[in-house]
């Protein structure tokens, strides 16, 4: 991490830090998770991401002298806090699931466990790393899913909310299941495989869009993908493409070559393209297209026929515009008493913004016939369920409603990333995740995959927890064993 991001925060992060340190309450030790509510675009599940940033952040969590000047203009710390800061260091525990993993509403996705002023320093990176990283990656699997096997690449860093936007957008949107960038440093940086060949531009800069095609052929034989939109895709662009490819590619023994749309009708000129290019004999050259593209127009030309070998998608998946917001929260969920581990719930009017408490872990069942995952049960940190005996698992609301599990395997989600503040997680490479990705949502059914409507997926309380929660509930927050 090149810059220090500890003042990327929010202000009340500080003002509470200063009055715990002010009050004593410095070494006390609090548990907060950070989970979302809604899936993104109606889907039946989201995507983590964004887990390599917020390692990278807490590693390098320290406040400058410049750091604290500035602090000490606002006029609101203490100089004993200030002093503090200059040692400062995060200590804690960090737990969290694998990027690349489906995750569900209302299950943590990081949970930390650490000194009160460190564990809420933290929330603001950690949600705006969580945060837009998955929402990019679900676009993207989303988009993913709708090309059927067609290789997707990522066009979005002129469009995207910034340079981080484009860069890390580029790495959650490969984390998803896109297969390349037109963002070349997120190659460099994060090992993206980056693509690209020409813009409307380099044809306009010759004397004719013949010229153009065979000036590129001849400078990239191997990778020959011309674009045949700038005046007329059918009298002029694709005519012109394959006379190109005709003297000079085919002399030199190459027919691996493509043209790219980037306007029109798209379903309509991949098939007259596709046919104009196989009557010539270019039966291998590929067709991409590309042109504000998202999961629905790719699954609505497919069904139409068109003739797409690959795809281009850029301001709609790197925004995420249908849905731009993943709505992650960051929740205090219990505190250590005399080293007793007391739940803590937040009660709203609201239902869906009452929080689950206690330390919990997160156990997925997979069902051993079809090796497909049924159900999340989110449990008490020390519950151990033995995979041998049956399983039965019930609805935290309706709660008749049951399931008994007795051939089942089990695997918990949270794996430790921080132990009293050292990293003692080995982060995998980029590829391993996104082959960890697509490998998990492919346990996944079908019907929790649909775009429309999909299945509700269960996310569970043990019998344990749901009592803690529930004496929460009736107690008014208060805790009694």
């Amino acid at each position: 991490m090149k810059e220090n991001y500890t003042l990327l925060c929010d202000f009340y992060e500080l003002t509470m830090a200063n009055g715990y340190f002010e009050l004593g309450k410095k070494d006390e030790i609090a548990y907060f998770d950070l989970f979302y509510r809604t899936v993104p675009d109606g889907g039946g599940f989201a995507i983590a991401a964004g887990l390599e940033q917020v390692i990278e952040y807490v590693k390098n969590l320290h406040f400058t002298e410049e750091d604290i000047s500035f602090l000490r203009s606002k006029g609101l710390f203490s100089e004993a806090f200030l002093d503090y800061l200059r040692t400062f260091r995060f200590t804690g525990d960090i737990y969290a699931v694998p990027e690349g993993t489906p995750i569900f509403p209302n299950e943590p996705i990081l949970t930390v466990k650490a000194p009160t002023i460190e564990a809420q320093f933290i929330e603001t990176y950690l949600l705006l790393a969580i945060n837009h990283q998955s929402l990019i990656a679900t676009k993207a699997n989303r988009v993913v899913r709708a090309s059927e096997g067609r290789a997707v690449a990522e066009f979005g860093a002129r469009r995207a909310q910034g340079a981080d936007g484009a860069i890390l957008g580029a790495r959650a949107a490969y984390i998803g299941g896109c297969a390349a960038t037109a963002t070349t440093s997120s190659d460099r940086d994060y090992g993206v495989p980056s693509t690209g060949t020409m813009a409307h531009s380099w044809v306009q800069m010759f004397d004719s869009e013949y010229e153009a095609f065979v000036s590129y052929c001849r400078t990239y034989p191997h990778n020959a993908t011309l674009l045949v939109d700038t005046y007329d895709v059918l009298k002029s662009g694709i005519p012109n493409a394959i006379r190109a490819f005709r003297e000079v590619l085919l002399p030199q023994g190459i027919t691996k070559c493509g043209i790219r749309l980037d306007s029109g009708d798209i379903t309509y000129l991949t098939k007259k393209a596709r046919k104009m290019l196989d009557e010539a004999g270019f039966t291998e050259c590929k067709i991409v297209v590309s042109n504000s593209l998202d999961e629905n127009i790719i699954r609505d030309i497919i069904r139409q026929g068109a003739k797409v070998d690959s795809f281009g998608v850029g301001e709609r998946l790197i925004t995420a515009k249908s849905n731009p917001v993943f709505g992650g929260v960051y929740k205090l969920v219990g505190v250590e008493k005399g080293g007793e581990l007391i739940p803590k719930i937040k009660i709203s009017e609201n239902p869906e913004k009452i929080t689950t408490p206690h330390f919990k872990k997160i156990y997925r069942i997979y069902d051993n016939e079809t090796g497909k995952a049924s159900a999340d049960l989110l449990c008490v940190w020390d519950e151990e369920i033995d995979p041998k005996e049956p399983l039965e698992i019930f609805d935290e609301v309706q709660t008749w409603k049951k399931k008994t599990f007795d051939n089942y395997t089990l695997r918990e989600l949270l794996v430790p990333v921080f132990k009293d503040g050292e990293c003692v997680y080995a982060s995998p490479s980029i590829g391993e995740i996104r082959e960890y990705c697509l490998a998990q949502v492919d346990t996944l059914w079908d019907e929790v995959k649909r775009f429309e409507n999909p299945h509700h997926y269960y996310v569970d309380l043990s019998e344990k927890l749901w009592n803690v929660k529930h004496m929460l509930l009736h107690s008014g927050g208060k805790y009694h064993k």
